[in-house]
């Protein structure tokens, strides 16, 4: 699996949101640069982390959106969970043993990078315009249901 090169395209110019998916694409990286010799105690460390951190990610973008009232939020959403049964069936394979890193990396990487580029671009308008008018209390407001 190839490495992921962060590039503006990828970009929001959502602050919150592009650091989080910054941090996906890390985790994606690890996977890539794990090689064939990892131990399934540092592949599985690396994969319960990524899945963890995806999973906050998702719900606090659909916070974000919730939010700004973003129209289309149930289909992202249900895009959300599409994915996550996906990885969560992959993520049982592992699990039982199975040599999923390929697969996994690569769904990760094709499905993060497309979903920035298309689905995650058609509310940033919106969430950007609500951070905007409504300062930081609209993102005090989000992050206040996560800690």
């Amino acid at each position: 699996m190839q490495r992921v090169e962060w590039t503006e395209e990828y970009e929001l110019g959502i602050d919150v949101i592009d650091g989080q998916h910054k941090s996906i694409v890390d985790y994606i990286n690890k996977l890539a640069d794990a090689g064939p010799d990892i131990t399934s105690e540092q592949l599985a460390e690396v994969v319960d982390s990524l899945l963890d951190y995806t999973y906050s990610h998702f719900a606090f973008e659909e916070a974000l959106m919730e939010e700004a009232g973003y129209e289309n939020l149930i289909a992202h959403q249900k895009t959300h969970e599409a994915f996550t049964d996906r990885v969560k069936e992959l993520h049982g394979r592992f699990c039982e043993g199975e040599s999923v890193n390929e697969e996994m990396g690569e769904l990760l990487k094709n499905w993060l990078l497309n979903h920035i580029k298309e689905d995650d671009r058609s509310y940033a308008s919106l969430v950007k315009k609500n951070l905007s008018e409504n300062g930081g209390h609209a993102l005090t407001s989000v992050i206040s249901r996560f800690f």
